[in-house]
């Protein structure tokens, strides 16, 4: 006896998905419907409880109300441990066709469109924390592919703090909230962090990513993304390669500055996730290409460092990124719970195609992943929940357990089996089955690290290198911030070292500003947990390689390598600052010439409501300086009128608007009178804010003349050069 094949969601079918992108949206809000009960019972009222008497006790048989609080008693599951603060969208990637040497996954060939779901988070945090704190962020990826579940789950740094996922606990730990009382939320500025860093030489390259511009996103939108592990990719003749991926941002790569994201915290501490929201909303959808580093088997040791060690990166000098494929958000969630908090990602959702390499973080991290879905999504069926659910036909032998929603239908729930034909029966390789790569492994059990792994330094050398002097300003004065927060003098002193194997200067300046020195390493006990033998060959460091090395695309500076071709101004969000008596016609057209270019603005006056312009004219206020601040905009111009300008420079708070973008750096433009408002907001002894780098002016009235000089500007993002000379940022 036959079976007739079971039908196969079509390639068309996930194409046209993906395009519409209606993957597991539910349109039913119950507008035009009655209330129900969650069985479908109509309910007549259920605002109302049922007692005995319209004075007596509640009945213990009112069903409804049992139903109603036990649901909300029940409605919040297990936060994540770790990236619990989150935001995510809908969206599509369509593959470039040129990876089809490299993998054999459907995803990837010419004129694949595979639906994603795109999860960005803040690592330490809880759910209700801040969006800006200085944190590693999360970028997680899902494909929908005919094949199955690919999760893509990765940070938006290249690299991570420790080699080993048996540390990961210890890592956590330390950078959590201290446990004696809960202090601090979000935060690694505090002695178990310092201490668990000092302790351990392999985190300081990524503690440097931290501190530097990385650890500050401008926006999601604006934000590289890493797989940080090294993976396989297979092809259809069973040929492997190592990869590693990068997602780049299509608006460029783009940071603000440490004293912005304090006060954006306060105003505003969903900064990144409203931003991520509007844009999809107003049709402006984020978009990354896709690409990746190829190393042939055959080269997999011929670097001075370990492909295998994910406190590693590799040069783009070295091995070029190869663009493969874009991603585009155009749709966000219709419930925050349903989708962002219980979608599931695990790095063991893998399909044809790509594989895993023997990266002892990676391989740690396959447990892991699965074991949390297990706890904090109840069970082993949460694969169904409709966020996680597979576009592709799900057919095996597991029955039953928590939460079951399919309803399997026949006698057979095993293999092998007769009695159903032998059905599901296992793929072949050539019917689409997955293979793991073969690799001849030999070698004793022991628990030690390879020696390639054991050079600490050499890469948090050439990232320091590679920053511009405004960048490495940034760094010193995080790590001078952090570590005035330890309490403990010797964990400061024990991390001051660790800098200094790095860069004598950079461990110079740190110190400075603590009012220390800098230690020498015979001075100084590091107390490291070595194993009881005295093995410590994957403890100590090897010394650093080369001191003079550097890595132009390691700089998120507006004029490196990572930004060429990127300059752009689309989504930048503008103040324009006016109120009674403004040249309105100037404004007008700056708008209109701002909007040209997709950025989008905003009057900001004394008053809500409406603005009279010189001629009477009306426009219409969006904030206050009350209600709005210079950290939510990327540029300010003051618009001209001296009525305006004349009640602006009275206003205390509009004054220490233009003050602020100033001092971050910001490009900034005025016109007319309105140039009497930035020589008000002059900061004392620094250089003369209208000879300043980013800043436009104009004696005219009209903006024709500046408004492309300060869209220029713009697209430069910030002229952090300003700092150097004296402006604190």
């Amino acid at each position: 006896m036959s079976k007739k094949p079971l039908a196969k969601k079509t390639h068309e079918d996930a194409v046209s998905t993906a395009k519409t992108n209606d993957l597991a949206k539910n349109t039913d809000d119950g507008y035009g419907q009655f209330l129900t009960s969650n069985q479908g019972l109509r309910v007549n009222d259920d605002q109302n409880s049922l007692k005995a008497g319209e004075r007596g006790p509640s009945l213990l048989e009112d069903f409804l109300l049992r139903e109603k609080i036990t649901h909300f008693d029940h409605e919040r599951i297990p936060e994540r441990v770790v990236h619990a603060r989150g935001v995510a969208a809908h969206g599509y990637f369509e593959a470039y066709g040129n990876a089809s040497e490299l993998s054999r996954a459907a995803f990837l060939q010419p004129g694949a469109v595979t639906p994603v779901f795109t999860r960005f988070s803040t690592v330490a945090g809880s759910r209700g924390s801040s969006d800006m704190a200085r944190d590693v962020r999360g970028f997680a990826v899902k494909f929908y592919t005919e094949e199955g579940v690919y999760d893509l789950v990765g940070n938006n740094i290249p690299v991570f703090f420790i080699q080993d996922a048996i540390k990961f606990p210890d890592l956590i730990h330390a950078v959590k909230p201290e446990p004696h009382n809960e202090i601090p939320q979000a935060a690694s500025a505090h002695d178990t962090f310092y201490d668990f860093i000092s302790a351990n030489p392999e985190s300081t390259h990524m503690l440097l990513w931290a501190m530097s511009d990385r650890g500050l996103p401008r926006s999601l939108r604006m934000m590289e993304g890493f797989g940080v592990h090294t993976f396989r990719m297979v092809n259809a003749e069973g040929k492997s390669v190592f990869v590693k991926f990068h997602w780049k941002p299509l608006l460029g790569t783009h940071a603000i500055a440490w004293e912005e994201a304090q006060q954006i915290s306060g105003k505003d501490p969903d900064f990144h996730r409203r931003d991520l929201w509007n844009c999809i909303e107003m049709g402006a959808y984020p978009e990354w290409e896709l690409g990746v580093q190829v190393i042939q088997e055959e080269d997999e040791r011929k670097f001075d460092f370990d492909i295998l060690d994910s406190t590693k990166l590799i040069p783009e000098e070295l091995v070029p990124v190869t663009k493969i494929g874009k991603m585009v958000l155009n749709r966000n969630v219709d419930n925050y719970f349903a989708e962002t908090e219980q979608v599931a990602f695990c790095l063991s959702h893998i399909v044809p195609g790509i594989d895993f390499s023997n990266d002892p973080l990676l391989q740690g991290r396959l447990f892991s992943y699965l074991d949390t879905q297990l706890k904090r999504l109840g069970g082993p069926n949460f694969h169904e929940i409709p966020i996680n659910r597979s576009i592709a036909p799900i057919h095996n032998n597991q029955r039953d357990g928590h939460m079951r929603q399919t309803i399997n239908k026949g006698q057979v729930a095993y293999g092998v089996n007769q009695l159903n034909d032998g059905y599901p029966q296992q793929a072949k390789r050539s019917e689409g089955g997955f293979n793991t790569v073969h690799e001849r492994v030999e070698g004793h059990k022991i628990r030690l690290r390879s020696k390639s792994f054991v050079d600490h330094y050499s890469q948090a050398k050439l990232f320091w290198n590679s920053q511009t002097d405004a960048e490495k300003m940034h760094i010193v004065k995080a790590l001078r911030f952090e570590l005035s927060h330890v309490q403990k003098e010797f964990v400061r002193t024990r991390t001051l070292l660790q800098l200094a194997q790095v860069d004598a200067e950079l461990a110079r300046r740190v110190a400075e500003g603590l009012g220390a020195a800098v230690p020498s390493a015979d001075g100084v006990q590091l107390n490291l947990a070595v194993p009881a033998d005295g093995d410590v060959a994957h403890y100590q460091s090897a010394p650093v390689k080369d001191g003079s090395a550097s890595s132009p695309t390691l700089s998120i500076a507006p004029d490196s390598p990572i930004n060429t071709g990127k300059a752009s101004i689309k989504t930048r969000h503008i103040a324009i600052l006016a109120t009674d008596g403004a040249d309105v016609a100037a404004i007008g057209s700056l708008m209109k010439a701002l909007m040209d270019e997709g950025a989008q603005s905003a009057i900001i006056a004394t008053h809500l409501g409406t603005i009279n312009g010189v001629g009477g004219e009306e426009l219409l206020v969006n904030g206050t300086f009350h209600s709005t601040a210079s950290v939510l905009f990327d540029a300010v111009y003051v618009a001209g009128g001296e009525k305006s300008v004349a009640a602006l420079k009275q206003n205390a708070d509009a004054v220490r608007f233009v003050n602020e973008a100033f001092r971050h750096c910001k490009p900034l433009a005025a016109s007319g009178a309105g140039v009497e408002l930035l020589k008000a907001a002059a900061y004392p002894g620094a250089e003369d804010i209208l000879s300043a780098d980013g800043v436009v002016v104009s004696s005219e009235a009209q903006v024709s003349g500046l408004a492309p000089q300060f869209i220029a500007a713009i697209k430069k993002h910030r002229f952090w050069s300003r700092e150097l000379k004296a402006m604190p940022a």
